[in-house]
């Protein structure tokens, strides 16, 4: 099983940018899956996974900031 990522320690920036690079990856793995030729099927809950936990972090941050 693949290690967690901690997303607590980066700042807004890198967030916003390892989010948009998650959602790039989630894209194209959609495509294999729609095109039979998806290596790893369990990268797919991964990159759906850390997109959560990306999120979270960011709601988080911005309840505590008070937006």
């Amino acid at each position: 099983m693949a290690k967690k990522t901690d997303f607590t320690g980066q700042s807004d920036d890198q967030l916003g940018e390892s989010l948009g690079n998650l959602k790039r990856e989630q894209f194209n793995l959609r495509f294999q899956a729609a095109t039979s030729q998806l290596e790893k099927p369990s990268r797919v809950r991964e990159v759906r996974k850390d997109i959560a936990r990306i999120k979270t972090v960011q709601a988080q941050r911005n309840a505590a900031s008070g937006k």
